[in-house]
């Protein structure tokens, strides 16, 4: 199979970025013919050349006739956007539908149904956009990276592209993460019939010991992320074993203070042989976050290492971490609850082992890569032999 990926890369790196490369090499590794056309975000630095780009991410000509001269040379039988934005923008689903080839989307984020893309605002989760024919409530909490302007921008493309068709009707296939995920477009609009679920995958690490004897965080360090909660349930001694905090972003500072002050461990960037490590050690993976979430890979890593996770019990949290089977669930926010679910999970060495045996054999089950491989192709055949695009090839 000729499979033709695009992707724009994020400044920082994220989930999305290692899900890209390793789909990539995961459909290399059994055969299929699969390229990537990769773009970047680096030159969108400052406020104005975010607006600008914003501007610009409602259809891009150059990407069209990018998407349009790769797809006359490499002839794929599918082409899979990731992410299009702002970059590509959705100018690369008319290329597509133009030389008739079908398109499978994978949706990683909210960014067609809610302008700031998480679902989030000031704090809470927020849901004002969804479905609205034009995001404006968006645009006037400046959603997008802060800019009124700009979200007004973006929320322009969405509508735009709406009532043009783009979502409905040139886009073959969709992939989301879960079902709380697939509920959330089909609430935004999109065609039920044309979405699947299928989440994402990682190499199988193989399961750990977990007898560290500390608490593990791993993730980007912003106030989303619920990295407030872990700060305050540290300073009030309310863990029963030592915090370990993995990652850096916005919150750094405030991180640094814990660590200065004695109440967290902060080890800051780790390659991912070091997480993996860190993972099979721990005893337990906190992860308190506040928005829906996609489909976080720090996850799907600590299922594969059999590691219990006490999780947010919201949106996507609450399907991919079973209460008390692969996990714990506490109220978003509640710091004391959270603290009482990880003194439960540290106390009962029993519910331990059983958490870790039902971890593992849940990611062998649902997210090992011959699992994953199997359902993606199937949706790539789905996409194929379903009817063309447009007619131009």
């Amino acid at each position: 199979m000729r499979v033709l990926i695009l992707h724009n890369r994020y400044q920082l790196s994220g989930g999305e970025d290692t899900v890209v490369a390793q789909e990539l090499n995961m459909l290399r590794e059994r055969g299929h013919d699969a390229e990537l056309l990769q773009t970047d975000n680096d030159a969108i630095q400052g406020i104005w050349s975010r607006v600008e780009a914003a501007v610009n991410s409602i259809y891009s000509r150059e990407s069209y006739e990018l998407v349009r001269s790769r797809i006359e040379e490499k002839r794929p039988d599918v082409v899979h956007i990731h992410n299009f934005f702002p970059r590509f923008t959705p100018s690369v689903f008319v290329a597509c539908r133009d030389s008739g080839v079908p398109v499978v989307q994978t949706l990683h984020n909210f960014r067609i149904i809610c302008p700031g893309t998480l679902l989030f605002r000031d704090g809470h989760v927020c849901q004002e956009c969804v479905g609205r024919r034009v995001a404006w409530p968006g645009a006037l909490h400046g959603c997008y990276r802060g800019s009124k302007v700009g979200t007004a921008m973006v929320a322009a493309g969405i509508a735009v592209h709406r009532l043009r068709g783009t979502w409905k009707n040139d886009v073959t296939r969709y992939i989301a993460l879960t079902e709380f995920s697939k509920n959330q477009f089909i609430a935004g609009g999109l065609p039920p019939a044309k979405i699947t679920v299928k989440p994402n995958s990682v190499k199988d690490p193989g399961a750990g010991t977990h007898d560290g004897n500390f608490l593990l965080f791993a993730g980007r360090l912003t106030p989303e992320k619920g990295v407030r909660v872990l700060l305050e349930a540290a300073s009030r001694n309310l863990f029963p074993l030592p915090l370990k905090i993995l990652g850096t972003g916005p919150l750094s500072e405030e991180v640094a203070k814990a660590r200065d002050s004695g109440e967290v461990q902060w080890l800051e960037e780790c390659h991912r042989e070091e997480v993996i490590r860190l993972m099979k050690a721990a005893t337990c993976l906190l992860f308190p976050s506040l928005w829906f979430e996609g489909m976080p890979m720090v996850l799907v890593e600590g299922l594969a290492t059999g590691l219990p996770v006490v999780a947010s019990d919201l949106g996507s949290m609450s399907e991919l971490i079973r209460h008390e089977e692969t996990g714990l669930h506490f109220e978003p926010g509640n710091v004391l609850a959270m603290s009482k679910c990880v003194s439960r999970l540290v106390s009962d060495l029993a519910l331990q082992a059983e958490i870790q045996r039902n971890a593992r054999a849940e990611f062998l089950e649902q997210f090992e890569p011959d699992v994953n491989m199997r359902r993606l192709v199937q949706i790539y055949e789905q996409a194929m032999a379903g009817p063309r695009l447009g007619s131009s090839m």
